[in-house]
């Protein structure tokens, strides 16, 4: 079984759990529920903004602990000062020390659209994410069937979010792309092995129709990466432990952007 398999495992036995404690009703009823979602591909597009899509991430299952003292409300300002398109909030618990309190925390300092980035299996989740003030989620093609990354996709449409599909290779991509989906992001590490290339992103660049909005993902650690990256139509950049590993993520940010 590989750490993918463990993670999805895993999280439907605790979206069971979560359903149990709040009903979908619940959900529906709190105040950021009726919260009209931000554009993440008007932000992420943008010419006056960076492309970046700026990560909170605590811990991994490859690294382990990354930043165990960095204050999300603290570096989600950080981000959007320094020019973050977007920010990527981690609220997987098990692996990567995230909850759906650091996305609302984010949230209620920062305007940039935000991801909820987590494992989703149900329907349970999207909800949940429009719940906590989230304007995008991701879909990992990895965990899902086609038929499901596109009833998800509908489902997080009717509800006004935008959709990040993330895919690993062609196989992915062609199965599971469909016109729901707002953008289409390719992550550099293999979920597999952890292993990291943007060759990757590169590879399947231009398998990507010009519709969606072209992101890649992980490995980005350099600016002549994303000057790299922007040759093939990339205009979304997701960095988390590039950041994340410093002592002042915020600053980080500000530091790396200002280089672009």
């Amino acid at each position: 079984m590989t750490i993918l398999d463990k993670i999805v495992a895993h999280k439907k036995i605790e979206v069971a759990a979560r359903k149990e404690l709040l009903s979908v009703q619940d959900l529906e009823g709190r105040p950021l529920f009726d919260k009209e979602p931000v554009s993440a591909k008007s932000w992420i597009t943008s010419p006056n903004r960076s492309g970046i899509i700026a990560e909170f991430k605590r811990q991994s299952p490859s690294k382990g602990l990354i930043n165990g003292t960095a204050k999300v409300s603290d570096v989600a300002e950080g981000y959007y000062k320094a020019g973050a398109s977007a920010m990527s909030v981690l609220t997987d618990q098990e692996f990567f020390g995230g909850t759906v309190d650091d996305l609302l925390a984010a949230r209620s300092v920062s305007p940039v659209p935000i991801i909820r980035k987590d494992f989703i299996v149900d329907e349970y989740q999207i909800i949940e994410a429009k719940s906590i003030g989230a304007d995008f989620i991701l879909l990992i093609a990895s965990c899902l069937t086609p038929e499901e990354s596109k009833h998800y996709a509908t489902l997080a449409r009717n509800l006004g979010l935008q959709i990040l599909l993330e895919v690993h290779d062609e196989q992915e991509l062609e199965a599971h792309v469909c016109d729901k989906m707002d953008l289409i992001g390719v992550n550099n590490r293999n979920l597999k092995t952890f292993e990291v290339s943007i060759e990757t992103s590169i590879r399947l660049a231009e398998l990507i129709p010009n519709e969606y909005v072209k992101v890649s993902e992980s490995g980005i650690s350099n600016i002549e990466n994303i000057k790299e990256l922007k040759k093939y139509g990339y205009q979304g950049f997701l960095i988390g432990e590039n950041f994340m590993k410093t002592e002042d993520p915020a600053k980080a940010a500000i530091d790396f952007m200002k280089q672009l």
